[in-house]
Formats: structure tokens, C-alpha cells, sequence
């Protein structure tokens, strides 16, 4: 098994410093990951970049796209062929088609290459022709990445923290009484494997639908082709790690440990581990008009997400022998099109300040960081209505659950992030003097133009953040 391994470990070590060799003298290759936590617009998000990067007519801030020196961008093959491919054809139908729709939502990792031909910048551009570039994208769900904490964790104390988090929530009372009526020294039973097993799962998905963001391990989630199979058939238990052998407990120790290395092992392995620029979209808005305990909750959970990273710089040789590092992090409040213009600001101060200890540490070790507040498909119209005599800055758009026209006034945002982040760390139920609301528009009829993507908000400068110095 260790021979096994090393041997494992070696030919992959070859096959990236061969991959690294050919993407430094050849084709540049820049390996973008997106994820998010549910609801976040990973799937919006992807198609409406590429589809913009395609026809580039909305990209003014893509430098390489204003200056004209782009001159082809095609799809291809995505090299990984193993991988399923992002189906991005029928996502671009949903959202442009004669009944527009939003597309479902990311269940498991897909992948998708797009090539653009670029003209070189710079003194030394009229002595060498246009080179092409490889965009490979990686979508993945956002609750697979926060598997990545359960490596340093035995099951004893994921245990211990996971039932001390859900005993203050109301969402998790069936499962706690369920899990308190078994016996210390219960030996394993199957079938009560399989109800705790449920009943976690089934606790897992109401606290994600009540706004909660910490829901690992993911696979329970979304199990995909795992569903039923010993691997997911554990729940925390208490306990000191001690049992005796053929113990219930004992058993679901094991199976977490079997959990961690067939499952979050080859994730981190296979994809995670070989992105170099990676965006993480957050639904601020959506954990703002749930309340302070969900928008701190998500403020945990994007420091478990982003504490998976290794951020740094790529330079050829430490991509040789330490392997690749995230080297620019996007962090993109979605749905600013949810407010007025006159909002964004505030937005983009909120979702700077949810992850700024993460931001510091990334840019201390040495990797770029940006926060932007962005819509990937642009569903509203801005308009100023009078209500009660005063002046509101509303949008307008088409409601997702009854489909008539609707003008919307969410609230308004502090400019100070404290005033939400304060009451948020500090448990309380409700914010104090405010109320912040949420409306979910569907996608509006679009009739684009010859060489224009789909409508955005700055998703032409979140391309030039990741992009632009490769250009």
C-alpha cells in the first residue's frame, strides 16, 4: 500500500513538471475554480463569462477585449477526460431562450476549456504573431470544499464540534434525540446505521434551507453517485474514541476515515490542488434577510472554505516542486442586481469585511485578492418611485414565483459593515433597527446583439482581475 502511494505520488510529480514545462514555453493554460455555497450563481456565473468572453461587446474593462486583441475565443475539449463536461450550451438556452429560466444548480464537478487567440501587448508585438491562451474552468459545489477541514479532524472531534453546533439549532432537535437514545455500547446494526445516517442528512438539508452554511461533510448533501453507499452511512456520535471493536461507534469512526480518504483525498487530489485562480461567490444578500445568525454562520464558513487554500505566487519554479498555488482570489458578492446602483458600494464593503482576516492572510502569502459586488445576468431595471413621500431607488423585474412585473426596495445597507457584522458575532436573533429584504426575479426576455454576451455588472472587471495580466 506505501510502495502504492509513493509510486502514485512520483508519476504525478513527473506529470506536473511535464504540464508545467509545456504551459510555460507553449500554450499558457490559467486553471480558474469557481464554487460558492448553494444559491450563490456558480452556474450563471460560468456561462455568462464565457458567453461574454465570446462576444465581447459588454467587456469594456477587459483590457485585452478594449484594445481589440482578442481575436477568437472557441470552445474545446476540456484535457481532463474523466471529467464531466460543463454543459454550457444548454445552460446559455435556459438563460437567453424564449422562456428564459434559471439553470439547476451545481451537483458535482464539471470542467470546460476555452481557447482564445490573443495578439501580444507591448514593444515586441509586431515581431511575434498572436499566441493562444487555455482558460480551463472548474466548477465545483462549494459544500465539497468545506469537506477539506475534515483532514485534520479524527471522528471523535468532528463529533464533538458538529453536535455542539446543532444543539442551538432548532433544526437538528430530531437528530440530537435520535443520536441521545443510543445506547453507549451499542453494537453495530445496520439498519440503525442507516436512520442515524438519515436522520443527519435529513437534519443537514433543513439547516442549509434555514440560511446555515456550515453543512459538511457535502457528499450528504449532494451524494451523487455515493448515495447509499457505506461511505455515507455515518453520524456523529459521542464518545471519546475508545470503543470496543464491533461497536457501533467504532464502525462510524471507520467510516469517516473512509469518507476522508476515498472521497475528500482525491477531490482535493484531482481538482482542487491544480487551480491557480480560483472565485468565490457569495449570496450576501440572501444571509443578510435571513438574519445576524446567518450572516454569521456564513462568515465561518468562508473561513473554512478560504483555510483550504495555498495561496501564493506561481513562479515556475515553485510550481515544479511545491506544486500549484492560488494565486488570485475573487470574492463576488452575487445579485447586485437585487439594488440600486447607489448600493453597490455598500455591498462590496459588506463582502469585504465578511472575509477580510481571510483576504489579509492571502495576500500576506502573497497571493491578490479582490472584492466586487457583481451580477452575472443582469434581471432588473433600476427606477426612483415616491412612497409616501419620499424618493426610493427601487429595480424592477419579473418575480420568479408568479411571473408578473414587481418594483422592489430591499432596504438600506449601512455604510458601516460593523453595524451588521457586531450584532451578527455577537448572536443576535434579529437586526435592531432594520429590515432587509429579498425578492427572487427571474431571468428577463433578452434580444442580444451580434457580438454582445448576456447583460452583467462587473463581470468584464471580475475578468480583468482574474485574466488581465495574462492577456
Amino acid at each position: 500500500m506505501v510502495i502504492s502511494t509513493l509510486a502514485d505520488t512520483v508519476l504525478r510529480q513527473i506529470e506536473t513538471v511535464q504540464n508545467t514545462v509545456n504551459e510555460t514555453l507553449f500554450e499558457p493554460v490559467i486553471r480558474i475554480g469557481v464554487t460558492g455555497l448553494a444559491r450563490s450563481g456558480k452556474t450563471v456565473f460560468i456561462t455568462s463569462l464565457v458567453a461574454n468572453l465570446m462576444n465581447r461587446g459588454r467587456m469594456p474593462h477587459l483590457a485585452a477585449a478594449a484594445e481589440g486583441r482578442i481575436e477568437a475565443a472557441f470552445l474545446q475539449p476540456q484535457p481532463d477526460d474523466t471529467v464531466p463536461r460543463f454543459d454550457f450550451e444548454a445552460h446559455l438556452s435556459d438563460l437567453t431562450g424564449p422562456k428564459p429560466r434559471w439553470p439547476d444548480s451545481t451537483r458535482a464537478v464539471s470542467e470546460l476549456r476555452l481557447s482564445l487567440r490573443v495578439r501580444r501587448a507591448g514593444l515586441l508585438a509586431g515581431l511575434q504573431g498572436p499566441r493562444t491562451i487555455h482558460l480551463d474552468i472548474i466548477d465545483y459545489p462549494g459544500e465539497w470544499l468545506l469537506d477539506l477541514a475534515l483532514l485534520d479532524k479524527d471522528y471523535a472531534t468532528w463529533s464533538q464540534e458538529t453536535l455542539a453546533r446543532a444543539a442551538e439549532r432548532p433544526q437538528a432537535q430530531a437528530y440530537l434525540a435520535q443520536s441521545a437514545a443510543v445506547a453507549a455500547d451499542a453494537k453495530l446494526d445496520e439498519p440503525l446505521a442507516k436512520a442515524l445516517a438519515a436522520g443527519f442528512t435529513d437534519y443537514l438539508n433543513a439547516a442549509r434551507v434555514a440560511g446555515f452554511y456550515d453543512c459538511s461533510p457535502g457528499r450528504f448533501l449532494l451524494p451523487g453517485d455515493l448515495e447509499g453507499s457505506p461511505v455515507l452511512t455515518f453520524a456523529p456520535l459521542t464518545g471519546d474514541g475508545t470503543d470496543a471493536r464491533g461497536s457501533l461507534r467504532r464502525e462510524m469512526a471507520r467510516r469517516f476515515e473512509a469518507y476522508k480518504r476515498a472521497v475528500v483525498r482525491p477531490f482535493f487530489r484531482d481538482h482542487f490542488a491544480r487551480i491557480d485562480r480560483q472565485v468565490v461567490l457569495v449570496d450576501a444578500l440572501g444571509a443578510i434577510h435571513k438574519g445576524p445568525r446567518a450572516v454569521e454562520d456564513m462568515r465561518g464558513a468562508m473561513v473554512d472554505i478560504l483555510g483550504a487554500f495555498r495561496p501564493g505566487r506561481n513562479a515556475f519554479l515553485t510550481q515544479l516542486f511545491a506544486g500549484k498555488r492560488v494565486e488570485k482570489i475573487l470574492f463576488a458578492a452575487t445579485k447586485a442586481d437585487h439594488l440600486h446602483h447607489k448600493q453597490h458600494d455598500k455591498l462590496t464593503a459588506i463582502i469585504d469585511a465578511l472575509v477580510r482576516d481571510a483576504r489579509n492572510k492571502a495576500q500576506f502569502a502573497g497571493a491578490q485578492t479582490q472584492a466586487l459586488a457583481i451580477a452575472s445576468l443582469r434581471a432588473t431595471t433600476e427606477e426612483t418611485v415616491t412612497h409616501a413621500g419620499q424618493d426610493l431607488d427601487v429595480v424592477r423585474g419579473q418575480l420568479l414565483e408568479t411571473g408578473k412585473q414587481a418594483a422592489f426596495y430591499p432596504g438600506d445597507l449601512p455604510s458601516d459593515p460593523a453595524r451588521l457584522l457586531t450584532p451578527a458575532r455577537e448572536g443576535a436573533e434579529s437586526w435592531l433597527d432594520d429590515d432587509y429584504r429579498v425578492m427572487n426575479f427571474a431571468p428577463s426576455l433578452l434580444s442580444l446583439r451580434p457580438g454582445n454576451g448576456p447583460p452583467h455588472i462587473r463581470l468584464d472587471k471580475a475578468a480583468q482581475f482574474l485574466l488581465g495580466d495574462r492577456l
